[in-house]
């Protein structure tokens, strides 16, 4: 059974003459331990995809399944339980909490879910080892690298086991060698968790390491 089922996705925003179709008749699926990598020109709905697959955004058309569960018409509730426990997200942003230590960032999918402190302390610590920055635990994302700051960034998202992991221009802040270095981390951490990704990157090396590639081309896929 595939995790992630697309069936005649669109997405447009606007309306009238000033309609944008940002997504038009996108079908396609993802196996269980796949690692697909997404690319396409800037504007051509590689972010747009990945927010409707994650339960961030709503689609005009078409249906998503994620681990068999139905995404187009969950409702608002049932969304927040699915990014709580099926789906883990790297941004390019990093998307972590100065104030919070690594490992207090790590930490916040586990206390959302409501994991004994006892339980989240233990997996936070085996992440970080598993990221290589156990030695970083209590530092801030201010006092990290971007190489590092995704690391963490990485962890957070494994933190509730999730079955797919959505990856949006993980390595578009890093410089090259430290992007491989974080594309090779994800790819060693699908293959021994037998995980689902899809990730969007204009990153050759990440497409490389990837299974299999889907091109964007205008809200399409070609």
């Amino acid at each position: 059974m595939n995790v992630v089922e697309v069936n005649g996705l669109g997405r447009d925003y606007g309306t009238g003459d000033r309609t944008v179709h940002a997504l038009r008749d996108v079908s396609f699926g993802v196996a269980k331990g796949e690692l697909v990598a997404v690319r396409g020109r800037s504007g051509a709905g590689k972010t747009t995809l990945l927010n409707l697959i994650g339960g961030l955004d709503r689609s005009t058309a078409g249906t998503i399944r994620v681990a068999g569960r139905d995404v187009t018409g969950a409702s608002e509730n049932d969304l927040l339980g699915l990014r709580r426990d099926v789906i883990g997200f790297v941004f390019q942003s990093f998307g972590l909490i100065p104030i919070l230590s690594a490992a207090e960032n790590v930490s916040i999918p586990m206390r959302l879910a409501r994991r004994k402190p006892a339980e989240r302390d233990e997996r936070v610590a085996v992440l970080l080892e598993l990221v290589g920055l156990g030695a970083q635990a209590n530092q801030r994302p201010g006092e990290l690298s971007g190489g590092q700051q995704q690391r963490v960034s990485l962890a957070r998202a494994l933190a509730n086991d999730p079955e797919l992991l959505i990856a949006d221009e993980p390595t578009g802040q890093l410089d090259s060698d430290t992007g491989r270095a974080v594309m090779d981390l994800l790819r060693a951490v699908v293959d021994a968790r037998g995980m689902t990704a899809l990730v969007a990157t204009h990153d050759s090396a990440l497409i490389d390491r990837a299974d299999r590639v889907l091109t964007l081309r205008d809200g399409r896929l070609s």
